[in-house]
């Protein structure tokens, strides 16, 4: 609708993950380093959290997309009890058939399929996300499915991302065995101002402008609303480009903001910024 308008490719604030567009902050730069130390050195579990809207999602796609041939990867993107057993989740995401077998026939078909991909020299990685709705007793089925070995090695690396409540279950005293199995861990942060500043230099050069879209008094103001959560900036960034376009301007002033800020609040769907 207004890429033209600002000289832009494409959109440049998306709602959904997209690792082309991805800001390496100071944190997410470690969380990165977490993952590759994580898969790399066969350790065991990773554990990524982060709050909502943190770029988790995105960080994991860039790490998964960049993986060398070597690696099996598995994608288990929503583990809530109701969708199924998690083993049933956990086979389908290596694409392994498990129709009309018991539990300890699927734990069999697993445990063949690693030591199959060990045997030809793959490394085999199973991403947990949305891992906050894990209970307990699927964590404790998950640290018992993680269990297969081969000498020294472990012929599986887990690695779940999630928001920070699934921090606040592996605390829980019943969970002290599966907390010890975790190697590598980083807690993702909201941006700060000047990282903000530079995330949305970042996301407008991508798309394909070299100008400054923002004012820094718009850029503080995302800032405050927004409170350094990357996907809540990017609805503010969309809907100002939206308003300034409307308004035949070429570059989001504050008063660009106040106005969606204003109107999200008195005229959104839910009553809230």
């Amino acid at each position: 609708m207004y890429e033209q308008h600002f000289g832009l490719k494409e959109k440049p604030f998306s709602l959904s993950p997209d690792p082309g567009f991805l800001y390496f902050s100071k944190g997410h730069k470690l969380a990165l380093t977490m993952l590759e130390y994580g898969v790399e050195s066969r350790s065991g579990f990773t554990l990524i959290s982060g709050e909502v809207g943190c770029g988790k999602t995105t960080l994991i796609r860039h790490f998964l997309a960049n993986l060398s041939e070597k690696h099996t990867v598995g994608l288990v993107s929503n583990t809530h009890a109701s969708f199924g057993e998690l083993i049933d989740l956990i086979l389908l995401s290596f694409d392994l058939d498990y129709a009309n077998k018991s539990n300890t026939e699927k734990y069999h078909i697993f445990e063949s399929f690693l030591i199959n991909q060990y045997s030809q020299g793959r490394n085999t990685v199973l991403v947990i996300d949305e891992a906050q709705n894990l209970t307990p007793e699927m964590l404790e089925e998950l640290r018992v499915i993680s269990n297969i070995n081969a000498d020294k090695d472990q012929l599986i690396q887990v690695v779940l991302t999630g928001q920070p409540e699934i921090r606040d279950t592996l605390k829980l005293p019943e969970m002290k065995q599966f907390a010890q199995r975790i190697s590598s861990d980083f807690h993702l942060e909201p941006l700060s101002y000047k990282q903000l500043a530079q995330y949305i230099k970042h996301r407008v050069a991508v798309a394909g402008s070299a100008e400054e879209l923002f004012t820094a008094k718009a850029i503080r103001m995302i800032y405050n609303f927004s409170r350094g959560i990357p996907r809540i900036a990017n609805s503010f960034c969309d809907m100002a480009l939206v308003y300034a376009y409307a308004d035949g301007l070429y570059k989001v002033d504050w008063k660009t903001v106040m106005q969606v800020a204003i109107d999200k609040k008195n005229m959104g769907a839910l009553g809230i910024l």
